[in-house]
């Protein structure tokens, strides 16, 4: 019989980022690790770095042993939920489009006086010029 686990969305996962109460997502199961963070052999900063994303590559890329791997799911508390994932660049590009638009817009505010000199300098030079003609 299938055992049924508790599923958490990335967002939910992603709360849980403080020495007191960390969990990390690797290979789509979550895991509590806030308990482990001082007997991490990395320290605590490593696994702090990879709360609120997939840490799948910078767990392989660890190269951690199988007695590390069996050790981590002593922590399994989960699964991620895959039906509720959001594309966070989506919502950081939006975010940053607007950033955009807006200094933008402070910035021709704050120098539109160049603009209208630059306008008012060739409009008196080409006064000037047709007047020695």
């Amino acid at each position: 019989m299938p055992t049924l686990t508790k599923l958490y969305t990335m967002q939910e996962a992603a709360q849980h980022n403080t020495p007191q109460d960390c969990w990390v997502v690797i290979d789509g199961k979550v895991y509590d690790v806030g308990s482990y963070l001082d007997e991490h052999p990395g320290g605590d900063d490593v696994i702090l770095a990879t709360t609120g994303k997939d840490a799948t590559d910078e767990f392989e890329d660890a190269g951690h042993s199988k007695s590390a791997r069996e050790l981590l799911e002593t922590f399994f508390i989960g699964e991620l939920d895959l039906s509720a994932t959001v594309i966070p660049e989506l919502e950081i590009s939006s975010k940053k489009q607007t950033d955009c638009t807006q200094k933008l817009k402070d910035l021709t505010k704050q120098y539109w006086a160049v603009s209208v000199a630059i306008a008012g300098v060739s409009v008196v030079v080409g006064f000037m010029l047709l007047r020695k003609k």
